[in-house]
């Protein structure tokens, strides 16, 4: 029996902040598209920070909004705490910044992704890029089924041939709890990219039950929060 042939016009791995952004714009640009994840489950979903925006950060979201994005609206439904950053400097160095209810965040983008026209989301282990005289030409995923496709975009963030180091324990995987996608990086290798490895870190978790918060100073949001996106009016929901 052949493997299974499926034909797109753009092929999105990885499914997380900047991957859901990329199908969404190619599919609302008209172009069949494929959004291929690991797990159909953690679409966007916030593994380090659950937070949009701060300094440096949150231009880049207004900017992708003002290009029709996601983000600043979804991120304007589930905020449960804006700040704006850098106020007692100037208006140059204010940053906007918004903590999240990362589960609905990560809820609201599926269901954007899933209710897109033009766009299909796959689980799908990507094992390998197909290239003829110098072109991509799609992708072959476990199983050998192939993604046929005109141009091929990599988000994979912290999953090519990723290693967490926990203290003194070395494991491999993109996030905790998740595999990795060796394979793509092997493909990329066979290709005659040079890969390099980078570094970011996750802070530790505190156990709420073990902080007195009497000792502790509040730290609230601001009064009037100012919206993410250009598109929402006001926001509604209650600050924390």
């Amino acid at each position: 029996m052949g493997s299974s042939t499926y034909d797109f016009d753009v092929i999105v791995v990885g499914a997380g902040h900047a991957g859901t952004e990329a199908a969404l714009a190619a599919a609302r640009l008209g172009a069949k598209t494929a959004l291929l994840t690991m797990n159909a489950d953690t679409v966007g979903q916030m593994s380090c920070n659950p937070a949009i925006g701060g300094v440096a950060k949150g231009q880049i979201v207004r900017e992708i909004d003002a290009l029709g994005g996601e983000m600043g609206r979804v991120i304007d439904e589930t905020a449960i705490q804006f700040r704006m950053l850098n106020r007692s400097k100037g208006p140059a160095m204010h940053s906007p910044r918004a903590q999240a209810d990362k589960k609905a965040y990560q809820f609201s983008m599926k269901w954007r992704v899933e209710s897109q026209e033009n766009l299909t989301l796959c689980q799908e282990m990507v094992e390998d890029i197909l290239v003829e005289d110098g072109r991509v030409t799609g992708i072959r995923v476990r199983g050998d089924a192939i993604y046929r496709c005109a141009a091929l975009i990599l988000t994979t963030g912290t999953f090519l041939q990723a290693i967490m180091h926990t203290g003194e324990a070395k494991t491999q995987g993109g996030r905790a709890g998740e595999g990795t996608t060796g394979t793509v990086s092997d493909a990329l290798n066979r290709l005659g990219f040079e890969l390099a490895r980078f570094k970011t870190g996750t802070p530790a978790r505190l156990n709420g039950r073990t902080i007195d918060f009497n000792q502790l100073q509040r730290q609230p949001g601001d009064a009037d929060p100012q919206p993410f996106s250009f598109m929402t009016d006001r926001i509604e929901q209650e600050q924390m």
